[in-house]
């Protein structure tokens, strides 16, 4: 039997068995748990919730589990059984044990990584790990209404208290060795909590065209996993990051939120322009189709598009 057909006490079952074999498995209350995996001196630590696992891969394990196996670097794993942003006194105490036993002074590198959600865990949650680097994905600052009232998207989410331990992200973040903010500046509630982000050490990445779904798009492109490798090995930076996101050129999902966003804002040139670059370098139905209406539109206005570049020079 696939772990997909498990259900979820099976399934966590699984998991104690991967933390026997490998470190440990700790229930945390009635709603979250850690996966320990012992291998070397760097280690990744990552926030998921069980239905992003259970979605991810047939084999259901938690992401920062699996990409971490090959490198041999060390896993620790935060699973909430929901959208909780681990506001739970369980994982505080956890944490706070952590520090107590030196945990995070056994490794030579730790880098904490979330998005969304779980990206408002990796930094909130860093603060453990004096020195850390912090990886995080469309994250928010806080849900507390002071703060972040404007953000209307998790009105059920309130009740949770963003005021006692690991509370405030951005503050949490100061003792970050550096830090990376990747969002999409289009998708406006998410530009404005990575801008309470700011900081000396923290890089702000505007990646325009991964809309609401930041994290599968990069994944889709083939991004995340070496983004996180490099930082694994303490060569993230930057100009890395921007050279690893050129994949985004031949990834149809962010071509087609680029399109949808020229189309939006009005720019039937430009977005003529986008159509006719990915059908000479990619093809496709879907953009040559859009491409024949947009230039039908442009030429009853008597606006001809420019003559293509030479291949190998257009960009997207």
């Amino acid at each position: 039997m696939v772990m997909r057909d498990l259900d979820d006490n099976a399934w966590r079952a699984q998991l104690e068995e991967l933390g026997e074999q490998e470190g440990y498995f700790e229930p945390l209350g009635v709603s979250h748990a850690a996966l320990f995996a012992d291998r070397g001196p760097v280690l990744l630590v990552t926030f998921e919730t069980r239905a992003a696992i259970r979605a991810s891969t047939d084999d259901q394990r938690p992401f920062g589990f699996t990409l971490t196996r090959t490198a041999k670097y060390s896993s620790l794993t935060l699973i909430a059984d929901d959208d909780s942003w681990f506001r739970d006194a369980t994982v505080y105490a956890y944490f706070d044990r952590l520090v107590d036993e030196a945990f995070f002074e056994d490794f030579d590198r730790v880098v904490f990584y979330g998005a969304g959600a779980c990206g408002y865990a990796a930094a909130a949650y860093s603060v453990a790990a004096p020195g850390a680097t912090v990886v995080m994905i469309a994250p928010q600052a806080t849900l507390e209404a002071r703060r972040a009232g404007w953000d209307d998207r998790f009105r059920r989410k309130r009740r949770l208290d963003f005021t006692k331990r690991y509370g405030y992200a951005p503050d949490m973040l100061d003792a970050a060795a550096q830090g990376f903010v990747i969002y999409d500046p289009n998708e406006r509630l998410d530009a404005m909590h990575a801008a309470l982000m700011a900081r000396p050490q923290v890089a702000l990445l505007p990646c325009r065209g991964l809309g609401s779904a930041a994290e599968a798009v990069l994944t889709e492109m083939d991004v995340l996993e070496p983004m996180l490798a490099q930082a694994c090995a303490g060569a993230l930076d930057e100009a890395e990051f921007w050279r690893l996101y050129r994949a985004r050129r031949a990834t149809v999902r962010y071509l087609r939120n680029l399109s949808n966003a020229l189309g939006n804002a009005g720019r039937p040139w430009l977005e003529a322009i986008l159509c006719r670059n990915v059908v000479r370098r990619l093809g496709g139905p879907r953009f040559r189709n859009r491409l024949t209406t947009l230039e039908a539109e442009l030429n009853r206005q008597g606006i001809a598009l420019p003559a293509p570049l030479a291949p190998g020079r257009e960009s997207a």
